[in-house]
């Protein structure tokens, strides 16, 4: 069974960027889908990316396009993700996750995750 250490989160003012990044074990990354999801205490799970392995491609949840960027490293066996103009609403504890799906461009779950890293914004 595959294991996750996320790391990179913070406390960072609105307006600033953090890079959280992944690294998997266990399982080799390049071979199954792999993305990342925010969660708040008391609210679901926001899908943010997934890398599917049939294409090759990295969907994005609709309400984080534009600001988020997902990467994938094969050599280190990590994935990151790049936040860009952090905002009030971005709080979150943030996990790296294997097994999501994507139905017609959108992201419906997620397999197995970590324990998360969290981010914080304030000034």
């Amino acid at each position: 069974q595959g294991q996750f250490v996320e790391s990179g989160g913070g406390l960072v003012q609105p307006g600033g960027s953090l890079r959280l990044s992944c690294e998997a074990s266990g399982f080799r990354v390049p071979y199954h889908n792999i993305g990342w999801f925010r969660q708040v205490p008391g609210k679901g799970r926001q899908a943010i990316s997934c890398l599917s392995t049939l294409d090759d491609h990295i969907y994005y949840g609709d309400s984080v396009k534009g600001r988020f960027t997902m990467g994938r490293d094969n050599a280190k066996n990590t994935v990151h993700l790049q936040i860009d103009s952090l905002r009030p609403d971005d709080p979150a504890v943030y996990h790296c996750a294997t097994d999501c799906s994507v139905v017609g461009g959108r992201i419906l779950g997620f397999g197995s995750w970590g324990q998360g890293t969290q981010v914080t914004v304030s000034s």
